[in-house]
Protein backbone atom coordinates (compact mmCIF):
# COMPACT_ATOMS: atom_id res chain seq x y z
CA UNK A 1 0.00 0.00 0.00
CA UNK A 2 0.90 3.49 -0.50
CA UNK A 3 2.59 5.95 2.27
CA UNK A 4 2.84 9.77 2.48
CA UNK A 5 5.57 11.74 3.26
CA UNK A 6 4.34 14.62 5.63
CA UNK A 7 5.99 17.89 5.94
CA UNK A 8 4.17 20.35 8.61
CA UNK A 9 5.15 24.49 8.66
CA UNK A 10 4.26 26.99 11.21
CA UNK A 11 4.95 30.12 10.08
CA UNK A 12 6.73 32.14 12.92
CA UNK A 13 6.67 35.44 11.40
CA UNK A 14 3.59 36.52 10.10
CA UNK A 15 5.06 39.01 7.33
CA UNK A 16 6.45 35.82 5.51
CA UNK A 17 3.20 34.09 4.80
CA UNK A 18 2.32 34.89 1.05
CA UNK A 19 6.27 34.92 0.02
CA UNK A 20 6.29 31.41 1.64
CA UNK A 21 3.22 30.23 0.41
CA UNK A 22 4.23 31.33 -3.44
CA UNK A 23 7.66 29.91 -3.01
CA UNK A 24 5.80 26.62 -1.88
CA UNK A 25 3.97 27.11 -4.84
CA UNK A 26 6.02 28.05 -7.68
CA UNK A 27 9.64 26.34 -6.45
CA UNK A 28 9.42 23.91 -3.31
CA UNK A 29 6.58 21.57 -4.14
CA UNK A 30 7.27 21.33 -8.26
CA UNK A 31 11.12 20.69 -7.03
CA UNK A 32 10.42 17.73 -4.01
CA UNK A 33 8.05 15.65 -6.30
CA UNK A 34 10.37 15.43 -8.93
CA UNK A 35 13.69 14.94 -6.16
CA UNK A 36 11.55 12.49 -4.46
CA UNK A 37 10.16 10.76 -7.63
CA UNK A 38 7.04 10.52 -5.85
CA UNK A 39 3.66 9.29 -7.25
CA UNK A 40 2.06 13.08 -6.67
CA UNK A 41 2.26 15.76 -4.25
CA UNK A 42 -0.23 18.42 -2.60
CA UNK A 43 -0.36 20.97 -0.21
CA UNK A 44 -2.82 23.24 2.06
CA UNK A 45 -3.57 25.75 5.13
CA UNK A 46 -5.24 24.71 8.25
CA UNK A 47 -7.97 26.04 8.39
CA UNK A 48 -8.09 25.69 12.10
CA UNK A 49 -4.66 27.54 12.41
CA UNK A 50 -3.92 29.90 9.65
CA UNK A 51 0.16 29.88 10.38
CA UNK A 52 -0.01 25.89 9.80
CA UNK A 53 0.90 24.21 6.15
CA UNK A 54 1.06 20.78 5.12
CA UNK A 55 2.77 19.20 2.09
CA UNK A 56 2.11 15.42 1.29
CA UNK A 57 4.27 13.27 -0.92
CA UNK A 58 2.71 10.19 -2.17
CA UNK A 59 4.70 6.83 -2.45
CA UNK A 60 3.86 3.83 -3.91
CA UNK A 61 5.16 1.90 -0.79
CA UNK A 62 6.85 2.44 2.42
CA UNK A 63 10.48 1.32 1.26
CA UNK A 64 9.80 4.69 -1.22
CA UNK A 65 9.94 7.11 1.34
CA UNK A 66 12.41 5.59 3.49
CA UNK A 67 14.97 5.46 0.48
CA UNK A 68 14.84 9.46 0.78
CA UNK A 69 15.65 10.14 3.75
CA UNK A 70 19.27 11.00 4.52
CA UNK A 71 19.46 11.13 0.91
CA UNK A 72 21.34 14.21 -1.11
CA UNK A 73 17.79 15.23 -2.76
CA UNK A 74 16.38 15.71 0.80
CA UNK A 75 19.20 16.84 2.13
CA UNK A 76 19.37 19.29 -0.71
CA UNK A 77 15.74 20.85 -0.12
CA UNK A 78 15.95 21.40 3.51
CA UNK A 79 19.19 23.68 2.75
CA UNK A 80 17.58 25.42 0.66
CA UNK A 81 14.62 25.72 3.09
CA UNK A 82 16.46 26.75 5.93
CA UNK A 83 18.76 29.26 3.87
CA UNK A 84 15.03 30.82 3.04
CA UNK A 85 13.27 30.20 6.24
CA UNK A 86 15.35 29.74 9.23
CA UNK A 87 14.03 31.55 12.10
CA UNK A 88 10.55 32.34 10.38
CA UNK A 89 9.13 29.08 9.46
CA UNK A 90 9.89 25.82 11.63
CA UNK A 91 8.85 22.17 10.46
CA UNK A 92 8.29 18.87 11.39
CA UNK A 93 8.57 15.69 9.11
CA UNK A 94 6.30 12.66 9.42
CA UNK A 95 6.13 9.34 7.47
CA UNK A 96 2.81 7.23 7.36
CA UNK A 97 2.73 4.32 5.33
CA UNK A 98 -1.32 3.57 4.64
CA UNK A 99 -2.71 0.46 6.65
CA UNK A 100 -6.40 0.60 5.09
CA UNK A 101 -8.29 2.24 2.15
CA UNK A 102 -11.81 2.34 1.57
CA UNK A 103 -13.07 3.79 -1.89
CA UNK A 104 -11.56 5.36 -4.43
Amino acid sequence: MSALFIVRAQIVDPAVRDDFDRWYRDEHLPDALKAFNARRAWRGWSEVDSRVHYAFYEFDDLAGVQAIQGSDALKGLVAEFDRLWAGKVERTRDIVPSVQQVGD
